[in-house]
């Protein structure tokens, strides 16, 4: 079975389905990815063939700014609205050009897509492949029982809330949405295809793939009042190790009544004055009550070293999260929902300090279900962020909540799970990769 994956070039959207791509491959099928050239030497170092955005604008969480200027510039919705139709909806018809080219040389039998890329009514529709989308953030289909998107909000209660949420969604359409979604029926439009009336842009993955493989659990999700046939939650998608990074080995032979991670993730990691920091200035003075871990994705390490000298504070470029969560009893985090899940997966409560990027929604989510506390803002203060530490470490609700959570996602298989999700779409006519003649042309 041929299968093409493709992704944002933004390592939120690409590690998660690393793990999903080598599995496919190690299960006998040809794999092939199509992202940013940024990428090309994990995509390789993953020995999966590669083939580079050609007429698709590479946006990273580098660029963004260098690319467009203005954006520096914009705060809350109109950042929100600015993102979603310069990164997400102006690519789509680039992105589908170059997967339309990619299938003349590789006639893959189904694309395995990022979510966010948003092809799947043009490839469903223009190429009549199976699409599976594989949505790294929770799920965004809209319902009458979840509030709108990118607000940090929690479900409705009563008549008065519900009526909150009507009012704001009219309002998300207008000043969020709208935008996008008018540069969105256009580009369809140019490739002649038609777009019903009342389609729903952030809907378009959950309506037009053939299989939604949403990461998390139901039970993370907010209640619905429907269910979606297509869409299978298979838990947390773990990166593919790649050995390129190698994860610091910490000394646990010092005796700590708790210990404490902290993060910034791998892409909003450069303004340590946001959550690493105040975090620091929250537990460096605690002696032996705690031991506090940080990882700083390889941004600005040496000089936190040089400005944090206590022996209770170890800051590392990268930490193996799988060891160093497992001796865990409190995860500080901006909101990444991969790092959520992965704190989840070892019973860890939470505290969570983000906005951007959908992150106060996922944050929302764990103050919903009682995994740890929200603390509503990007910048927290020092007191705050210990305050919450030490309720989330004291309190027994939410080492409960978190257990419950571990113990149901232990029983779950995500990349097989999304094997036989694949596997049902196509018939597998091979069981090795393909030596046709465009072989040389993935690099």
């Amino acid at each position: 079975m041929k299968v093409l994956v493709a992704s944002q070039a933004v390592d939120g959207h690409f590690n998660p389905m690393t793990g999903i791509a080598k599995h496919l491959q190690l299960s006998g099928h040809d794999v092939r990815w199509y992202t940013g050239a940024t990428l090309a030497p994990r995509v390789e170092a993953l020995g999966i063939p590669f083939y580079p955005f050609v007429r698709a604008v590479e946006h990273t969480a580098d660029n963004l700014d260098e690319l467009y200027p203005e954006r520096a510039r914009l705060k809350g919705p109109r950042a929100v609205r600015f993102d979603g139709d310069k990164i997400m909806v102006s690519n789509v018809g680039h992105f589908f050009s170059d997967i339309k080219d990619i299938r003349e040389r590789f006639p893959f039998d189904v694309l395995l897509l990022d979510g966010s890329v948003y092809v799947q009514r043009l490839v469903r529709q223009g190429l009549d492949v199976p699409v599976v989308s594989v949505i790294a953030i929770s799920n965004m289909e809209r319902d009458p029982w979840v509030p709108p998107l990118f607000m940090g909000l929690k479900p409705a209660t009563g008549r008065r809330g519900r009526l909150r949420d009507r009012a704001l969604t009219r309002l998300s359409d207008l000043l969020i949405l709208g935008l996008g979604q008018r540069h969105y029926v256009q580009i369809l439009a140019d490739h002649g295809i038609r777009v019903p009336k009342g389609m729903i842009l952030t809907d378009e993955p959950y309506t037009m793939s053939s299989v939604v493989v949403q990461t998390g659990t139901e039970s993370f999700d907010y209640p619905r009042s429907r269910t979606n046939p297509r869409v299978r939650y298979v838990g947390p998608l773990i990166p593919h190790p790649s050995g390129q990074r190698a994860p610091a080995t910490v000394d646990w032979s010092s005796d700590f009544e708790r210990t404490v991670v902290v993060t910034q993730g791998t892409v909003d990691n450069v303004d340590h004055d946001q959550l690493i920091v105040p975090t620091i200035e929250a537990l460096r003075d605690s002696g032996t009550h705690t031991r506090l871990l940080v990882a700083t994705g390889g941004s600005g390490t040496a000089e936190l070293r040089r400005r944090y000298p206590q022996d209770n504070v170890v800051v590392e470029d990268y930490l193996d999260f799988g060891e160093v969560l497992d001796h865990a009893d409190a995860y500080v985090t901006n909101g990444g929902f991969g790092g959520v899940l992965q704190s989840l997966v070892h019973g860890v409560p939470l505290v969570c300090a983000g906005i951007k990027a959908g992150r106060n929604d996922v944050a929302a989510h764990v103050d919903y279900h009682g995994l740890g506390i929200d603390l509503r803002t990007e910048t927290p203060k020092a007191a705050a962020i210990r305050a919450a530490v030490d309720r989330v470490c004291v309190e027994p609700s939410f080492r409960q909540r978190a257990a419950e959570f571990r113990e149901e996602m232990r029983t779950l298989d995500p990349l097989e799970t999304v094997r036989e999700l694949v596997e049902g779409l196509a018939p597998v006519t091979s069981t090795s990769p393909a030596a046709d003649s465009e072989r040389g042309g993935a690099t």
